[in-house]
């Protein structure tokens, strides 16, 4: 029966079959929306917390931070969909997004506009090494350990900007940091959404954390930290915003003044470590990898996301990458690009619904972050640390990510340290050549710093 209807699809839907390879991954239109639907769900939770908690303390007006990240979303994710034909959704990322916020525009003091110059120079960048095979290179030279460590360490570091946010913890003179008052209505309705966030995960409600922001907001409303909406105009606009203050707002000669080589490792190789071990992970779960576990024609999604980075920086969001929430539609039979066709649509939908996350308040957003970086900590089971030439590079990475609020640091001192280490006890053939010109590199930029 099942065998007559997919057949039956395949015929009704020729041109979608031949397009997107239904038959031949054994899938069907139903299953693809549905996989595509099931992935909207999961990670619509980002129309709230990259404006939020990003873009608009960037200084980005909240309309147009609200709608950049829509439109970001959507349109790449289905360019993913449509040239790559990859079950696979993209969004402004918030690991990048903290990147963009934390330290771009906070530490090195960039003006959003540099910053967002810099990130459509960083998708530049990106097309270049995935045209030129050169990302492959770079990728397969940094060992395993280390790049578990970078996941494990932005995973801190997303949890402490969400911790932080929710004034869960505060500045305190004699010990650096301590725990925030209860008494503060805004840090209580973290903690409360924390806990109701924690449930829905727990017992594996999918779009736990949109049902989570959705249900702190609420609470929030009564006890007078969200705003109460009094019209229909304070949840559904009919004319759909543009992000008119940012759109195209870039400074692309700004951020080249300011230096490459920072904005290479600032975003470029956060953002690349995002696609591939998304794309791969995702990838493999939809069985769409070769016998030696390598995706074919992997340059189209490396191309897409490149374009996708670019996409984010013209219409001023933080950079785009591929979203590991993909992994629910995968799990709900998606398997080919109409899956992300779908996904996008949706996301293109809640345009409509751009005023509802002006009413969402910093402390229901905030517990997504804290959990986000919970999952994120489980990479850590992949380092030997009873190997110190690994443990220590390990963990300098790990912890040095969340001390310096910087991605980049913590990489630097974990890449030097993990050459140094190496080579010092004669373990060279643990060293991928391209490693000791990394090394370099992170050990000069340091020097400038």
């Amino acid at each position: 029966m099942l065998e007559t209807e997919m057949k039956q699809t395949y015929v009704e839907n020729g041109f979608l079959d031949r397009y997107f390879k239904l038959s031949q991954r054994e899938t069907s239109l139903k299953t693809e929306v549905v996989a595509g639907l099931t992935t909207f769900i999961a990670m619509a939770y980002l129309i709230f917390v990259i404006p939020g908690q990003f873009l608009i303390a960037a200084g980005i007006p909240q309309a147009s931070a609200t709608a950049a990240t829509i439109l970001s979303t959507a349109v790449a994710t289905l360019l993913m969909g449509i040239y790559a034909n990859l079950p696979i959704a993209m969004g402004s990322g918030l690991g990048l997004g903290a990147v963009f916020t934390f330290i771009m525009v906070g530490s090195m003091g960039l003006s959003w506009q540099t910053a967002l110059g810099a990130v459509f120079i960083s998708g530049v960048l990106f097309f270049i090494l995935a045209i030129t095979n050169i990302t492959k290179a770079v990728i397969e030279a940094i060992p395993t350990l280390l790049k578990s460590a970078i996941g494990v360490g932005l995973g801190l570091f997303i949890a402490y900007i969400g911790f932080k946010g929710a004034g869960i913890i505060v500045p305190a003179p004699g010990t650096i940091l301590t725990l925030g008052s209860l008494k503060q209505p805004s840090v209580l309705l973290a903690v409360i959404g924390l806990i109701i966030t924690s449930l829905l995960m727990a017992k594996n409600i999918k779009g736990a954390f949109l049902l989570g922001i959705l249900a702190t907001t609420i609470i929030g409303m009564f006890m007078g930290v969200a705003k109460v909406p009094t019209s229909m105009g304070d949840i559904i606009s009919f004319v759909p915003p543009m992000p008119t203050d940012s759109l195209g707002q870039l400074d692309i000669g700004a951020a080249v003044g300011y230096g490459l080589i920072s904005i290479i490792f600032t975003i470029t190789i956060v953002d690349l470590f995002d696609n591939i071990g998304t794309l791969i992970a995702i990838s493999g779960k939809a069985g769409l990898l070769d016998e030696n576990n390598n995706l074919p024609d992997i340059n189209k999604a490396l191309l897409a996301g490149s374009a996708a980075t670019m996409i984010g920086g013209l219409f001023g969001s933080c950079t785009v990458t591929s979203y590991i929430e993909s992994a629910a539609g995968v799990a709900a039979g998606g398997k080919t690009g109409l899956t992300s066709v779908t996904t996008g649509i949706l996301f293109l939908a809640t345009l409509f619904l751009t005023p509802l996350a002006g009413l969402v308040p910093g402390a229901a957003t905030a517990p997504v972050l804290i959990i986000i970086g919970a999952l994120m900590i489980g990479e850590i089971v992949h380092i030997d640390f009873t190997d110190f030439t690994n443990a220590l590079p390990a963990f300098l990475t790990i912890i040095l990510m969340p001390l310096t609020c910087s991605i980049v640091e913590g990489m630097a001192f974990g890449f030097i340290a993990f050459t140094l280490l190496k080579l010092v006890t004669g373990r060279t053939e643990e060293i991928h050549p391209l490693m000791y010109a990394l090394s370099v590199i992170f050990a000069v930029h340091l020097y400038m710093k």
